[in-house]
Parts: C-alpha cells; structure tokens; sequence
C-alpha cells in the first residue's frame, strides 16, 4: 500500500509499505478521508511542539471497516471515524477519566504514525462507529470534538459573552458549541474571509478585526464594559495569547486550545485581581466525540460547511504547501482516497 511520510520539515515522500497485520480486539480499515489541521501544518514546518520525525500524518479520518477479529461489534463495510489519542489506562489522568490528557499520551499521526495511507489497523476501542453520517461529516467529527471539549472545559453558561480567538476550523467549532451552550458569541481574528465566514454560516452576530477595529473598545462595547467571561485562544499564537489576558471580564476563565512552543507572560496583578481562571485544553474525551455527532446528526453543527479544498491523497505531496499560503479562503481541506 502507498504511505506518504513526512521525512523532515518541510519534505513529504511517498513509499510503498506492507499491508498492516490484524489482531485481535482491532479492525483493518480502509483509509476514505483525512482531514489537514493545523496539527500538520505545524509538523510539516517543524513548529509542532510533541514531534519527531520521519512521521506519518492524519488523525481526522472517515474509514471503511474492511475485516475484523473475533467478538468485534464492528460490520464490513460500516463507515466509522477514530478517536486518536491512545492512553495508558494507568496513569493518574487516566484512573480519573481524563484520558485526553494522559501522562503518556500516543497521539495518532503526531507521536506515531497516522492515517496518510491506504490502510491502517486500529484497537476497536478507538473505532467510533459512523451512525449513518457521511464521510464528510465522519472527517470533521475529531476538529469538532477538540472545540466541544474546550467549551466544556470553560463551563460556558446560558448568556455568556464568549470570545473565541482564532477563525480556522477548530476556533470555528468552538464557535459552534459556544453557541450551542446559549453562549453570545465574539470571533475575533485577523482574516477578514474567516470572519465573513463565521458571520454568514455560523451566524455568529459579533465580529472583530484585529487589525482594522480597536479590540477592545469593541469588546467594550458588545459587552456593556464588563467584558468576555470567557475567553478561548485557538491560534497558538503567542502574541495572541499574551494580548487575550487584557480581554478578560474579573472573574473570567481564559482557555487555551491553541498550542505552540513559547512560554506565556501576563500582569501578575491584573490577573490576579481579576481572580481570573487559566485553563488548557487538550484533545477530547468520549463524551465530547458523542455530543459532536449527536449535533451533526440533528443539523445543529454543519461540518461539510467548513471544508473548503478537497485534494487527491497522490496530490498532497505537491499541493501541501500551497495550502499553506492560499488566498482562497481555505477553511479546511480534506484528503481523498480512491
């Protein structure tokens, strides 16, 4: 079967690799879709914090189950996505339910290989069935579920002003259960087609430029000067996260989704005397992958509404880096297997 590798920053190559072995209490799937995040644009330009290299890419995937072991609840020929992160059960993450953070967490397609290649084999423990959605859809269930969780970390109320920082697609999902937790929602970005995107198909009513408006006399504003409760950084941008402590209402919680490799520096006395709350966000838990398909499946999140380029799987190698740097309103691309 044809892999493409990622050998070193910034070099792609295709090899011919053997068909994966199954065992028991795992699938052999057939490859469908993988999403490109920003999880592989940051490894593909050596900014990827949790890497090494060479590596295998994709962890957003739609699959098809083509064979599986014995006592598998899994049919042939079923649609299904995959839960990524591969935790150790023992760790004190883990023994408390926090599987998305475990202490020695195996992200797929970042600490070992993905799914960039025709056929991979999974533990049926990570397999979610598709329950009827699209491939489409199935690939953009894992983004979504990293945006559900970071809501669900932050404990959004009914009525909250929530600024999200980032319009790409996991600020955009973020965006999407901000709202679907009753949540008065402010996209605040630097791209002016990301926040016509967040206006016109997520219906997001507040809408900040970070270069032409005046962030926070908005914020002001929009919120009668009391500010965001809640604020979640998306970029992983450190000039952005420093920036977002000065957005925060008193008694906020900033969560950070977005991640890079700098470390953070904010007014010890203007956090403090705001009592605010700093969380990070980490991947997602099980419940988060359930309530993104329980919201695909009732139409309260439309995912084929964020995929914006659509490439072959043997065009990715020469078409990465122009993903990249395109102006042509890139949301987000979805790789496609024959």
């Amino acid at each position: 079967m044809k892999a493409l590798i990622c050998n070193t920053p910034g070099e792609f190559e295709y090899k011919e690799l053997d068909m994966p072995v199954l065992k028991d209490g795992h699938t052999l799937l057939k490859v469908k879709m993988v999403g490109i995040c920003g999880t592989d644009y940051h490894a593909y330009q050596g900014t990827q914090p949790f890497f090494n290299y060479p590596r295998i890419l994709g962890h957003e995937i739609a699959a098809e189950v083509i064979r599986t072991s014995s006592g598998s609840k899994l049919t042939i020929g079923e649609k299904v996505t995959i839960s990524p992160y591969f935790y150790c059960k023992d760790c004190v993450a883990c023994r408390n339910g926090k599987t998305n953070c475990c202490a020695q967490m195996q992200v797929y397609g970042v600490h070992i290989d993905g799914a960039m290649r025709e056929y991979i084999v999974m533990p049926d423990e990570a397999i979610i069935p598709g329950q009827g959605l699209t491939e489409e859809e199935l690939v953009l269930v894992e983004p979504l579920a990293i945006g559900a969780h970071g809501i669900s970390r932050a404990n959004v109320k009914p009525g909250e002003f929530v600024l999200v920082i980032g319009a790409g697609p996991i600020g955009l999902g973020t965006m999407d259960f901000a709202r679907i937790a009753g949540a008065e929602v402010i996209a605040l970005d630097t791209n002016a087609k990301r926040l016509d995107f967040c206006k016109e198909k997520l219906g997001v009513k507040y809408i900040i430029n970070a270069i032409t408006d005046d962030v926070m006399a908005v914020l002001e504003q929009v919120t009668g000067g009391d500010m965001p409760t809640v604020v979640v950084d998306c970029t992983g941008n450190l000039s952005a996260i420093n920036n977002a402590f000065q957005y925060m209402a008193h008694g906020a919680r900033f969560v950070l989704i977005g991640l890079q490799k700098g470390e953070i520096s904010f007014s010890h006395p203007e956090f403090h005397k705001r009592e605010g709350t700093l969380l990070s966000s980490r991947n997602a838990v099980p419940a988060d992958f359930r309530q993104v398909i329980s919201c695909v499946k009732d139409g309260a999140v439309k995912p084929l509404d964020y995929i914006t380029h659509r490439l072959m799987f043997q065009y990715v190698k020469d078409s990465f880096a122009d993903l990249m740097t395109s102006e042509e309103g890139l949301i987000k691309a979805v790789v496609i297997f024959e």
